[in-house]
């Protein structure tokens, strides 16, 4: 009897112990997404329209409710006007976007055929593209070449790439200069996809001059480093360069060492371009006064809170019905601060004695010019 008791109690332990870490399993919080802001679109000024990824902790895209969106402009919480993506995937909209492939064809990606690699990853991008996608291909080496415009025809891109051979030296910067104006005209989410295997050794462009030119609709940059960044000359790359410029453009750096890794790389990218959000607000202030704005987003209950700035441009006010008496204001402010040293000095020359137009040389001319000087008739 009593070894049926403690049998038993030992199954009942058993059970106990078993469900209850059942149970505490299953009461686990989900993991929060991390959310980041990878472009935000003012051309429609003061319409603002702010792109978000949100993924789990090993990167792979992952769906959100709208309605916990919180965005912050200048610390004050703005109200939404439209909230739009996610992807099909997610089972959410899809949201079209325009991708420059950027790809290095210096001499250096022919060793260990990295330009094969590198065409067989950019293909794999392009198979990837919704209907509503479209990407252009841009190459360069000593100079930049324009290999395909922007279109949405995957045979014409895959054609493209396919006729990529490489060159001689690396003008990296150049190239993503020239995908910036490539870009130039086309609305919506804007992505540059970079691909280099060394460091820039003949571009005038720089950084900053990329980031100016990036313009108000805004758009991201992501570089990939395909080799060694241990590397020195030709075999390194500019890791510091490339996430300062990411970084700064909404965009992510990684390298890899293979043709798998990289291959895996653009596809991830891809599904992670297809699945961001696109958010809307009215900015408050309405002004294109070249004032940076600061941007947070956050989830309803999430700790993580993204951030960002933007500018809206414009270096005077605009003029509107409710902003034309400042405008007039500060219009007869500078015109005052334009006229005042002459009436100072008409006052003067009065006060002085001077008949009006004696000074500031608009007074007759003198019979016998001076020495050296050219007689006026």
């Amino acid at each position: 009897m009593s070894r049926m008791i403690r049998i038993s109690l030992n199954l009942s332990l058993i059970l106990t112990l078993s469900f209850g870490s059942a149970l505490t399993v299953y009461a686990q919080e989900p993991e929060t997404p991390q959310v980041r802001i990878t472009q935000v679109d003012n051309s429609n000024f003061p319409n603002v329209t702010v792109y978000l990824s949100a993924t789990n902790a090993a990167g792979e895209p992952v769906g959100i409710d709208p309605a916990t969106i919180q965005i912050h402009e200048d610390g004050q919480l703005m109200q939404l006007t439209d909230v739009r993506g996610g992807g099909e995937a997610l089972g959410g909209e899809a949201i079209p976007i325009t991708t420059m492939l950027v790809i290095d064809i210096s001499g250096s990606m022919d060793k260990g055929n990295k330009i094969g690699a590198a065409k067989d990853a950019a293909k794999t991008y392009v198979g990837g593209m919704r209907d509503v996608d479209q990407a252009g291909v841009i190459a360069f080496d000593t100079q930049v070449y324009r290999i395909q415009e922007v279109t949405s025809d995957k045979s014409a891109l895959t054609a493209a790439i396919d006729g990529l051979h490489t060159g001689s030296d690396t003008a990296m910067y150049e190239g993503i200069m020239e995908a910036t104006k490539a870009l130039e005209g086309i609305s919506g989410r804007k992505a540059i996809l970079v691909l280099s295997d060394g460091l820039d050794n003949q571009s005038v462009a720089t950084e900053e001059s990329i980031v100016t030119n990036v313009g108000p609709s805004g758009l991201t940059v992501s570089a990939i480093g395909f080799g060694d960044p241990s590397g020195t000359g030709q075999a390194g790359i500019d890791e510091a360069g490339l996430q300062s410029l990411t970084s700064r453009t909404g965009g992510q750096y990684a390298y890899v060492t293979d043709a798998a890794t990289l291959t895996a790389l653009y596809q991830q990218t891809g599904k992670a371009y297809q699945s961001e959000y696109a958010v809307t607000y009215v900015s408050p202030l309405t002004l294109r006064d070249g004032v940076n704005r600061n941007l947070s987003v956050a989830l309803t209950g999430a700790p993580t809170v993204a951030e960002g700035t933007y500018n809206p441009g414009g270096v005077l006010p605009e003029v509107t019905a409710s902003s034309l008496p400042l405008f007039l204001s500060i219009l007869a402010g500078l015109l005052a601060l334009l006229f005042l040293p002459g009436l100072i000095g008409g006052i003067s020359n009065l006060a002085g004695g001077r008949k009006p137009g004696s000074g500031f040389g608009l007074g007759k001319q003198s019979a016998k010019p001076a020495s050296g000087r050219i007689k006026l008739k």
